[in-house]
């Protein structure tokens, strides 16, 4: 699949067709606080849809009840297996590289902060954890699961986000294209998953090619069911690298609004970490896993651990070591994988489910100027582009 400026220009034009119309209808017959309030009972798979719930939610919902057609079950029990052997090095990889690389987008990180606000910086950070967690439990699409109402609902604030900045002309169009755009979305796509992988593959964690394609694979299915145009998504990790090389060539670079997001999210996992001794490694494995330039970027500072985080892989490598040679090891060391996954998403959500409610409005202190100050755009090197 080939990816020019041409054609990434046309998806930043795109949004989500059939979740615009649906949140539209909804704003237009005041209707949305009564989704919000009816949707909070709707949680899981083949629970019935509420009285009263608006027309247009209801078909919207029954029109995205099941994955796509064309998913093979085979491989998402594969990507299952795969989550389930590296659960934390995802989790690591997840706050640690991905959440920071999409600080480094201009705009998405000024939709952020327009969107999220500062007084709770763990939301957007719960809601991926959460969103994950549900995808990789065993019949996650199954009746009684939670993944798709999730993703219904996330794909529901995605278009209201979209709404909301259009109405009240807070973003530049012309300039930024369509905010949430199909661009953005599939470049979100990649960094949940393909820059996943590259992480595991930073921290030393050694993966067969069938379990990165099986798990590259799962956020193809998620990203459908988020509304991403799947005919423009790469369907290889090589095609893959490509898109991704070229969104980040395009977009990436330094923002006060990056920055201040990366400080939030540094700041919360400081406050996870017990005590305060080990409070550097944060800072220290972002640096680690996203680069000195994009660290420098985001305004990580330097720290005496950046030397220390670069032993991660030797320790791991023991680890999988006594993995492969024990299977009494290899159990003790999933359920230690699990149990932390659980605990930190405890600490994020601090006990409570989120439920991707539609914003009746966006925070009014965190504007989005009309265009993007940038002061510099990446200039990547010959040799291919690594995030």
């Amino acid at each position: 699949m080939t990816y020019t400026e041409a054609s990434m220009d046309a998806l930043r034009q795109a949004g989500d067709e059939l979740a615009d119309a649906t949140v539209a209808t909804l704003f237009e017959r005041g209707e949305v606080g009564k989704f919000n309030t009816l949707m909070r009972y709707v949680s899981t798979v083949g629970a019935p849809l509420p009285d009263g719930l608006p027309d247009v939610a209801r078909e919207y919902l029954r029109a995205t009840s099941a994955p796509p057609a064309w998913v093979d079950w085979g491989e998402m029990e594969k990507a299952r297996l795969f989550f389930i052997d590296n659960n934390v090095h995802i989790s690591t990889a997840l706050s640690f590289a991905s959440m920071p690389a999409c600080y480094l987008v201009p705009q998405v990180a000024k939709l952020l902060s327009a969107t999220h606000g500062l007084k709770y910086p763990s939301k957007r950070m719960a809601e991926t954890g959460q969103f994950t967690v549900y995808l990789m439990q065993p019949g996650a699409f199954e009746d009684g699961s939670r993944f798709i109402p999730a993703a219904q609902k996330v794909r529901l604030l995605h278009a209201s986000i979209r709404h909301h900045l259009r109405r009240e002309n807070r973003w530049d169009t012309d300039a930024l294209g369509t905010p949430i755009c199909q661009e953005d979305m599939i470049g979100g796509q990649m960094f949940f998953s393909l820059l996943v992988l590259d992480s595991l593959h930073r921290l030393g964690i050694h993966m067969s090619t069938e379990g990165a394609e099986a798990y590259y694979y799962a956020w193809r299915v998620v990203g459908a069911m988020l509304g991403v145009d799947q005919d423009a998504v790469p369907t290889t990790l090589d095609d893959a690298r490509r898109f991704l090389d070229l969104y980040m060539v395009r977009h990436m670079g330094p923002t006060e609004e990056g920055a201040q997001l990366t400080r939030q999210l540094i700041d919360l996992y400081e406050e996870v970490v017990p005590g305060t001794f080990f409070d550097p490694i944060v800072s220290a494995l972002i640096r680690h896993l996203v680069g000195d330039t994009c660290a420098d970027w985001l305004q990580v500072s330097r720290t005496p651990w950046d030397t220390v985080v670069k032993a991660v892989p030797h320790l791991l490598g023991v680890l999988e070591t006594i993995e492969a040679r024990s299977p009494l090891g290899a159990w003790a060391l999933d359920r230690l994988g699990h149990l932390t996954t659980i605990l930190e998403l405890s600490s994020l959500t601090r006990g409570r489910v989120m439920h991707y409610a539609i914003p009746e409005q966006l925070k009014k202190d965190y504007g989005i100027p009309g265009a993007v100050p940038r002061t510099h755009r990446w200039t990547p090197p010959a040799a291919t582009v690594s995030p």
